[in-house]
């Protein structure tokens, strides 16, 4: 037990600092596109440019360490390289260099989730499984990454610069580093090798997990509120100053609350899904991201009042490691769980988070503002309906805690 714990909150900070060097940009965008001439579909490909890259890393990533057995060397590895990226986001001084930084950091930070996912469904408690990849995956990358990144981040690029924001990014992940190579260690019993013959090929192949019911409604998941979560990082900041005309200080103030949101529901959701089930809590906590743009479009009353509807509608946040991580965890033979986590990460950040913000960059530069908000509220709503095809898995709420066959 102190092993796992520990190995929750060590991965869970990295992860934050991960998420901090990764929306930076979002956060630093209004100073960014003051400085270097950005246009709104220029903000899009920014974004799109590091989901890219990590989508692809995290679907390699996580299958070459499966492959391997190897865990600890890959997260080292990441978590170095990210950092240096955060430098180099910072030198930038065109839109293609900083696009260039951009792809270079997802292609590291990728496969970084999947693999602590991977080891934390090993050393898990089953009945505590969803609370515990649940709290890995949002609570640092929130609190860190969403509500302490734009209170921080935001003020230094006011009086230092965006590009010494950037730089004071890149150093908390060296020192978690050194934390993982103290602290972490190589699952004790790693999986046997696969079977020889059709029935191991089966498994291991990507088409194979695609003949479970849940697997492609978790990776549909993906691709819609990937899209809702990368759309509120790129453009909420945007719309806030340019169409809500509210100061830098009170945009950071209500960006950092989708932070706080995300860390304290990454306790809540995963921890009420292994109560009450995983299909309810998904869908019902996918639907209530519907509030955070129609809040952010139609709210034009007290902020402290359109706080507390971002904060609320920020719970969508929470369903991430459940159809990232958790059920495909409970779908998937354990040997490839972070197989399957990079193919569930991989196709959402290819199919949502590049596409998503390209389209609504394009779509802004057109129509304004408003557009991205408006594909972001289509998005959480088709996320609550794929939930509810779902087929329970939580330990708790099925007879017999067996992984469920495949759909014919």
């Amino acid at each position: 037990m102190r092993y796992e714990q520990r190995l929750i909150w060590v991965l869970g900070i990295t992860f934050g600092f991960l998420f901090f060097d990764r929306n930076a940009a979002s956060f630093l965008m209004p100073f960014i596109t003051n400085d270097l001439h950005f246009n709104n579909q220029q903000v899009g490909l920014t974004a799109s440019a590091l989901s890219f890259t990590w989508a692809v890393s995290a679907f390699l990533g996580g299958a070459l360490s499966d492959r391997t057995g190897t865990r600890k060397p890959v997260l080292l590895a990441s978590t170095v390289a990210f950092s240096a990226c955060s430098f180099l986001s910072g030198l930038a001084g065109s839109f293609l260099a900083l696009f260039a930084a951009r792809l270079l950091m997802g292609l590291v930070e990728g496969p970084f989730m999947p693999v602590c996912q991977s080891l934390l469904a090993a050393e898990s408690d089953p009945g505590k499984r969803g609370h515990n990849m649940g709290v890995m995956q949002n609570f640092g990358s929130n609190l860190l990454g969403s509500c302490a990144a734009p209170l921080v981040l935001i003020p230094v690029a006011a009086h230092a610069g965006w590009r010494t924001a950037f730089f004071l990014a890149g150093v908390p992940g060296l020192i978690m580093a050194v934390l993982i190579a103290r602290f972490v260690h190589e699952p004790h019993s790693k999986p046997p090798p696969a079977a020889e013959g059709a029935e191991a090929a089966s498994a291991v192949s990507y088409l194979a997990m695609l003949r479970y019911r849940n697997m492609i409604l978790c990776v549909l998941m993906s691709i819609f509120m990937v899209a809702w979560m990368v759309l509120g990082w790129a453009f909420l900041p945007l719309f806030y100053v340019r169409v809500r005309a509210l100061t830098a200080g009170e945009m950071s103030v209500l960006m950092s609350l989708l932070g706080l949101s995300a860390a304290f529901f990454s306790f809540v959701v995963p921890g009420l899904s292994d109560r009450l089930g995983r299909r309810p809590v998904v869908a019902a906590c996918n639907l209530l991201g519907v509030l955070v743009p129609l809040a952010a479009l139609y709210w034009h009353g007290s902020l402290y009042l359109l706080g507390v509807l971002i904060f609320i509608g920020w719970a969508a946040s929470g369903t991430f490691p459940l159809f990232m991580g958790t059920i495909p965890s409970e779908t998937i033979p354990a040997r490839y769980v972070a197989t399957a986590v990079g193919l569930s990460v991989g196709v959402g950040e290819i199919l949502g988070g590049v596409t998503g913000p390209a389209m609504a960059g394009w779509a802004a530069d057109r129509y304004g503002l408003t557009a991205p908000l408006v594909i972001q509220s289509g998005c959480a709503v088709t996320g609550a309906l794929l939930a509810l095809a779902l087929r329970e898995t939580a330990p708790r709420r099925v007879a017999v805690p067996a992984r469920p066959q495949p759909a014919t």
